[in-house]
C-alpha cells in the first residue's frame, strides 16, 4: 500500500496546475452554452439537448478511465477500435440467436482482454503506449471487420434500443446518463480522494519516485488498461443500442475525440497532473461546438479540422502557459534585489 503521505502532495500539485485550465474551459463551455442557446436556431429544443447529450456520453464514458491512464503517463489510441470491436461482436452473437444480455458481458470481458493485452505488452515488455496502442488500434479493427463483415444488424429488442436512444418522460435527459453520471461520482471520488488516486499523479508526475514510495507503478498501469478496455466495450455496446445498428466500423475516430476532449480539459500529456472536471467540461465543450456546427450545416470534413485543431492547442495552451510562467519566474529571481548584510 502506498504511503499516503508521500503521495498527497503530488496530488495537490496535480489540482493546483490545472485549476486554472479547468476554470477557463468550464467559462468557455458556459459561454457557448449561452450563446448557442441565444443565437442558433433549435438548439435549445428538449430533442436537440438529448441529441447533444447522447452523442457525447460515448466519448465521456472513455474520457472517465482516459483520464486516470493520461495522468499517470500512458495512453491508449485503441479505444475506438475496442468499442466497434464490441459492438460487432454484440452483433454476430445476437444474430446467433444468443441472449443479448449474455452477448453484453461477453463484450464486456473481451473489452478486459484487449485492455489486458495492452497492458501486458506495455507494463511488462516495456513497450510505449502510444506504439502499443496504435498497433492494437488497426488489429481490433481488422478483427472487428473479420467477425461481422460488411453486414449490419439492427434488430435488437426494442426495451434495448429505448434506453440507448430514449429519454426519461418529456425531459432532455437520455436514460443512459443515469449510469453514467454514477459513473461519473465514483470515477472522481477514485482519482481525487482516494489513496488510488494520489498514486496515479505521483506515477505520472515521477514513476522512479513513485517505485521508492513503494507504489506498485506496473500493477496500477495494468489495472487502468484494463479498466479503459471494459468502458471501451461498453461504449460499443451502447453505440450499437444508441444508433440501433452494430457495424464493423462503429465508433471509427472516436479516440482522437476522446484524446483531444481530455487534453482540452486540462490533463497534461506527460502525466501527472488534471481532474476530471477539467476532462468532462472538454467532453462537453468539444460535443456542444460539434453540435452547433452541425446545425448551421458546417460539413463534417470542417468538424474533423476543428477537433484536429483543438487537439493541437490543447496540448500547446498548457505548455506555453507553464514556459511563459517559468521565465517569469526566473525573471522575478533575477531582478530581486540582494538581500540586506547586517
Amino acid at each position: 500500500m502506498p504511503d499516503t503521505k508521500t503521495a498527497k502532495p503530488v496530488r495537490l500539485a496535480g489540482l493546483a496546475g490545472a485549476v486554472r485550465w479547468d476554470t477557463a474551459v468550464g467559462a468557455l463551455l458556459l459561454t457557448l452554452l449561452i450563446c448557442s442557446f441565444s443565437f442558433v436556431d433549435n438548439f435549445g429544443n428538449a430533442l436537440n439537448i438529448s441529441f447533444l447529450i447522447g452523442n457525447t456520453l460515448p466519448i465521456a464514458l472513455i474520457a472517465l478511465p482516459m483520464t486516470m491512464l493520461v495522468v499517470s503517463g500512458e495512453v491508449d489510441l485503441s479505444v475506438g477500435s475496442t468499442a466497434g470491436l464490441s459492438g460487432a461482436v454484440l452483433g454476430a452473437l445476437w444474430n446467433q440467436g444468443m441472449a443479448i444480455e449474455t452477448a453484453i458481458v461477453l463484450c464486456v470481458l473481451l473489452g478486459a482482454v484487449c485492455g489486458l493485452v495492452n497492458g501486458v505488452l506495455v507494463t511488462r515488455l516495456g513497450l510505449p503506449s502510444l506504439a502499443v496502442t496504435i498497433g492494437t488500434m488497426a488489429a481490433y479493427r481488422g478483427i472487428a471487420q473479420i467477425v461481422l463483415g460488411s453486414d449490419s444488424v439492427t434488430d435488437f429488442p426494442l426495451q434495448y434500443l429505448d434506453f440507448g436512444a430514449g429519454r426519461i418522460g418529456d425531459t432532455f435527459i437520455p436514460y443512459a446518463a443515469l449510469p453514467f453520471t454514477v459513473l461519473l461520482a465514483i470515477a472522481v471520488v477514485v482519482l481525487h480522494a482516494t489513496p488510488l488516486g494520489r498514486s496515479l499523479f505521483a506515477i505520472g508526475a515521477s514513476e522512479e519516485a513513485a517505485r521508492f514510495a513503494g507504489i506498485r507503478v506496473k500493477r496500477l498501469r495494468l489495472a487502468m488498461f484494463v479498466t479503459t478496455g471494459v468502458l471501451s466495450s461498453l461504449t460499443g455496446v451502447f453505440w450499437a443500442l444508441h444508433y440501433a445498428s452494430a457495424r464493423y466500423d462503429n465508433a471509427l475516430g472516436l479516440e482522437l475525440s476522446v484524446i483531444a476532449a481530455v487534453l482540452l480539459g486540462g490533463v497534461d500529456f506527460d502525466g501527472g497532473k488534471g481532474t476530471l472536471g477539467g476532462a468532462i467540461a472538454g467532453v462537453f465543450l468539444l460535443g456542444t461546438l460539434q453540435n452547433v456546427m452541425s446545425l448551421v450545416n458546417v460539413s463534417a470534413q470542417s468538424q474533423i479540422v476543428v477537433t484536429g485543431v483543438l487537439l493541437v492547442v490543447s496540448v500547446l495552451a498548457p505548455r506555453v502557459g507553464r514556459d511563459i510562467a517559468r521565465a517569469r519566474a526566473r525573471k522575478r529571481v533575477e531582478t530581486a534585489p540582494p538581500p540586506a548584510t547586517t
